[in-house]
């Protein structure tokens, strides 16, 4: 397993969410990130998880 990252702004740069997870590869983190944005209805807030190596697998703008 390994740790990913995902980090949600709001539009003046303050954190909403940073929150650290596991997942097997960056395919099932990439899920998990979208489901956990979802959850807390930040799918369209400024977001990004990225992988241990801060590879960036998931990106909103």
């Amino acid at each position: 397993m390994r740790e990913y990252f995902l980090t949600v702004f709001n539009p003046d740069g303050e954190k909403l969410l940073d929150e650290a997870f596991t997942a097997e590869n960056d395919e099932q983190a990439k899920k998990i990130g979208e489901e956990k944005l979802a959850e807390h209805n930040y799918s369209e807030h400024t977001h990004r998880c990225v992988t241990p190596e801060a590879k960036l697998i998931l990106f909103h703008r």
